[in-house]
């Protein structure tokens, strides 16, 4: 079968190409790839081509499909697999398959390790390894988007239950967040935050109280309109929007906020800002967890920690970067349920034939996820300016996202996979 697919062949090397992919053997899957996300990971991986871990020093021969955060249909299933997947199931993949005889060893990954699976194709192979592993995930959701999505929100789920917690004169540490507790996100409007916001929100273990900063006025304004402290209150948790930047808002006003004014049981950094990371260490109450989510680009990045507080009010710091088989189930059967909306993280959409320009160029595109659909041609356009392209796809695209406040929804994808022009 013939495919379209966006292929690494070295740094900065990326090629939209037309080629065959080989018969499947009896312990593969051939799959339809809909929509995938892009990541910074395919950016960084695009960038430095053979230097990246997990990606093979021959991909100037043997090129590799980019893209690891993606969804769409079975099409045929081996026979090994025929008890367990079926065509025309929708699913999903954990691309951390931890599979130690992959091309690149136990870093091997879809999107940045093999010929013929990637996210930003339009049919894929799946290897043995990935079912082997219990990393093809079955996904019922409405919108395939839905599933493109759930990796970066298992990275979210993941976090949460990373932190951990102690009990005095005990060595036994409890893990997950401190329910009902007191917790900030700082710098968290971005779309990593807007999804931890609706997971704090809505998930089984919840803090009482969620303080959500920023230094931008209306990025604030825009969450509290998504996640409003209505529905937080519905759902048992006290939700509150500050603005740092404002005179006042400060340490002493967050910790203020809290039980006592002790400070928080759990704080997450979502912007690599040495500021930041300092301001989450003053706000630690005892016992208090630091999660370092946002990942750095300078490998010297460094801040102050204060080591007193370490020792005697047995603060803590965690580091995490990407979630784990069960968080992607995790975060699939919360979206499945109507638990989870991760359409607050796209702000971008656009086709296959837009994904290098993206990929290579992604951090200087403002916004959050950007969101492809591999069998349709289209430029990338941000949410907010679809009403000033012309056309009907693209007005008729308007029309659905200001119906639904703004964002993305199943509707604009059916919308758009039934009236954007093939690739």
């Amino acid at each position: 079968m013939k495919t379209k697919a966006v292929r690494l062949y070295g740094e900065k090397d990326l090629r939209l190409e037309e080629f065959e992919l080989p018969a499947i053997a009896e312990n593969e899957i051939l799959a339809k790839i809909v929509s995938d996300s892009i990541c910074m990971s395919s950016y960084k991986a695009a960038s430095q081509g053979t230097k990246h871990k997990r990606i093979p020093n021959d991909v100037a021969n043997d090129p590799i499909i980019i893209g690891h955060e993606f969804c769409g249909e079975i099409v045929e299933v081996g026979g090994r697999w025929t008890d367990r997947f079926n065509a025309g199931d929708k699913f999903s993949i954990q691309p951390a398959i931890n599979y130690a005889d992959g091309p690149v060893g136990i870093l091997s990954a879809p999107g940045y390790s093999y010929r013929f699976i990637g996210g930003d194709s339009q049919y894929v192979v799946i290897p043995a390894e990935v079912m082997e592993q219990e990393c093809l995930l079955p996904f019922n959701g409405e919108a395939y988007y839905h599933g493109s999505l759930a990796e970066p929100m298992s990275c979210i789920v993941g976090g949460f239950h990373a932190n951990y917690h102690t009990t005095p004169g005990s060595y036994v540490h409890s893990m997950g967040i401190v329910e009902g507790g007191a917790m900030a996100l700082l710098a968290g409007v971005g779309p990593m935050g807007l999804g931890a916001i609706d997971y704090a929100i809505h998930c089984d273990r919840k803090p009482g109280l969620l303080v959500v900063t920023d230094i931008d006025t209306a990025r604030l304004e825009r969450a509290a309109s998504i996640y409003t402290v209505e529905e937080a209150k519905k759902n048992g948790v006290e939700l509150i929007y500050v603005n740092t930047a404002e005179e006042g808002k400060g340490v002493d006003y967050l910790k203020s906020l809290t039980p006592k004014g002790e400070g928080f049981n759990d704080v997450f950094v979502y912007a690599p800002v040495r500021p930041v990371i300092e301001q989450a260490d003053k706000l630690l109450a005892f016992d208090g967890c630091l999660n370092f989510f946002a990942g750095p680009t300078n490998p010297e990045f460094s801040a102050e920690f204060n080591f007193y507080n370490v020792h005697y009010a047995a603060t803590h710091v965690v580091g995490t970067s990407g979630g784990n088989t069960d968080d992607m189930i995790e975060s699939l059967q919360m979206m499945e349920a109507g638990k989870l909306n991760p359409s607050t993280m796209v702000t971008h959409v656009g086709g296959l034939d837009a994904v290098i320009e993206t990929t290579l160029n992604l951090p200087n595109i403002p916004g959050g996820k950007k969101l492809v659909y591999n069998n349709v041609s289209m430029p990338l356009v941000a949410l907010n300016e679809l009403k000033n392209m012309e056309g009907e796809l693209f007005q008729g695209l308007a029309e659905l996202v200001e119906k639904a406040n703004g964002l993305w929804s199943p509707e604009a994808e059916r919308f758009l996979l039934e009236n954007a022009p093939a690739i």
